[in-house]
């Protein structure tokens, strides 16, 4: 299957990044190669684009994308949270601009092998790097119900968490949980049929077993100080997200990054000597407007943050 992704808040993220045709991107989800390819098209001869990204389809896809600019392109298949490293290994010690476009892409969800979606019959999966051992499969059955239920309800906000967890608990004693089907008729019993109304009943479940099994808020989490300090002066960090826990780690990353005073708010001066590394440029998070959310139903949820190093 071609790896098909439509890119969200393209133009938004383009315009922010500020790019200068002399200078060093890294798109560390790079996917399909949307946003990179209107970065490349942006770059001198002497500029260069850093494209990461963990899934090997995508890894094929990009190079494929990006053929024409392969001059100025280098591709790495890692984690973004390893950006650093990969930066060190190709003699780079600052960049300015980095781009995340973070959550599942549409070739990962409609790739039935995959098993990241609820809307087909297939093997539990939803690894992103598939040279990883932790799948959805494991996670499902052999966490803790105590821990099935905390993700559920942290990463998925979900609120039958617990019944849902108890259901899975009590299911498996009769047999390996294998497929996406499965789980949805054990989620589906999970929830009482008059709260079934607000979209499909395994959305927020799957989302947090997905997120679980690719460590994907620990990855942001972990990875946001370090993207900050690859910047150069001037240098723009764009994140798009897609739920609210994403986000709410974003935010405050950069927010912590603007103002890192830790002084109580009575003390008259700073004498913790932490200064601000730069500033938040978008106060409120760029939304994709009416004709791209109508266009694409995956963008309804995005939000644009950007960051520009002092």
């Amino acid at each position: 299957m071609e790896f098909h992704h439509k890119s969200v808040l393209l133009e938004e993220t383009i315009d922010g990044l500020h790019i200068i045709p002399d200078g060093i991107y890294v798109d560390g989800t790079l996917g399909g190669a949307g946003h990179s390819y209107e970065i490349c098209k942006r770059l001198s001869d002497k500029g260069r684009l850093i494209g990461i990204d963990q899934d090997d389809a995508a890894i094929t896809a990009a190079k494929e994308r990006l053929n024409e600019f392969s001059s100025k392109v280098t591709i790495v298949r890692s984690n973004y949270c390893n950006m650093e490293q990969v930066l060190k290994d190709l003699s780079v010690e600052k960049v300015d601009g980095i781009l995340l476009d973070l959550g599942v892409s549409s070739y990962q969800l409609d790739t039935l092998e995959r098993g990241f979606s609820y809307k087909y019959d297939t093997d539990l999966d939803m690894r992103m790097d598939r040279r990883q051992t932790l799948s959805a499969k494991e996670i499902v059955n052999t966490y803790s119900e105590r821990d099935l239920f905390r993700i559920i309800r942290d990463y998925g906000e979900e609120q039958f968490a617990q019944n849902i967890a108890k259901h899975i608990v009590a299911e498996r004693k009769n047999g390996e949980i294998k497929t996406t089907f499965q789980l949805n008729e054990i989620i589906k019993a999970s929830i009482p049929a008059k709260m079934r109304t607000n979209g499909h009943p395994s959305k927020k479940t799957f989302q947090a077993i997905r997120i679980e099994c690719n460590k994907e808020l620990d990855v942001l989490r972990d990875s946001m100080d370090m993207m900050v300090h690859l910047l150069n002066p001037g240098g723009r960090l764009c994140i798009i997200t897609f739920h609210s826990l994403e986000d709410r780690i974003v935010k405050s990353a950069f927010r912590k990054n603007e103002n890192p005073c830790t002084c109580p708010p009575e003390f008259p001066i700073c004498v913790c000597g932490k200064k601000p590394l730069g500033k938040v440029i978008t106060k409120k998070p760029v939304l994709p407007g009416e004709e791209e959310r109508n266009l694409n139903t995956r963008a309804k949820s995005a939000k644009l943050r950007i960051f520009e190093k002092y």
